[in-house]
């Protein structure tokens, strides 16, 4: 009799879909994940590739959510759109709700996403994501941001890393990147007002937008 794969990778229109057994030991769930990246290598050569990851019904620590990213992260064309489990509480503060994706944004890749983002990872140069509503990237903006691309000039981006090659906050275009100035030591936004590319440090970011509580007092 053959035994139950505990993972199970299907592919959907706009992505693939990695379906994780709830009931095997954790160990064996890891160990099988690695070799079906090992020996499945025709889904993950070539461009970027969304996945999502389903938990099912197993409850997972922060640790071994982490275990389960870094052997996804191993193959470098793999863009992480969400690892849920069905054990999860969903948080929502006053209405306002952040899409979680990690990854990292190569060269010549364009990350979309139709809500506010939070990417963890870098958009290295040459790299772009694109946002309906306002994007966070803990990690290195190297390359090319758009908020707000649908027209919501409210929007903001924020980096860890503030270095892009270009922003874009629905219409308005910033600066030329040779006026970014030097690194900053600390994490900023950028955003418009009265129709200007504006940059300031995160703390300032309540001033901006009263509705985002996600980075309260950061």
């Amino acid at each position: 009799m053959t035994a139950k794969p505990l993972v199970t990778i299907k592919g959907m229109k706009d992505g693939l879909v990695f379906l994780l057994d709830d009931e095997c030991e954790f160990t064996d769930l890891l160990r099988e994940l690695r070799d079906k990246l090992e020996h499945t290598p025709h889904f993950f050569d070539g461009p970027i590739v969304y996945v999502d990851v389903k938990l099912g019904a197993r409850s997972v620590t922060d640790e071994q959510k982490t275990e389960v990213l870094d052997i996804l992260r191993q193959r470098g064309n793999l863009l992480i759109r969400s690892l849920e489990s069905d054990a999860d509480v969903k948080t929502e503060a006053q209405g306002y709700r952040v899409h979680t994706m990690t990854g990292i944004v190569r060269s010549g890749q364009i990350l979309r996403h139709d809500e506010h983002l939070l990417f963890l990872g870098d958009v290295n140069p040459g790299g772009m994501i694109i946002s309906s509503g306002d994007i966070f990237v803990f990690g290195a903006l190297r390359g090319t941001a758009h908020a707000g691309v649908e027209g919501d000039s409210s929007s903001v981006i924020a980096a860890s890393l503030f270095a892009p090659t270009q922003l874009r906050i629905a219409d308005v275009i910033s600066r030329p990147p040779d006026e970014w100035g030097v690194t900053q030591a600390h994490m900023e936004f950028a955003y418009v007002h009265d129709g200007i590319m504006q940059i300031d440090k995160i703390s300032q970011l309540h001033r901006v937008r009263k509705d985002i509580n996600l980075f309260k007092g950061v």
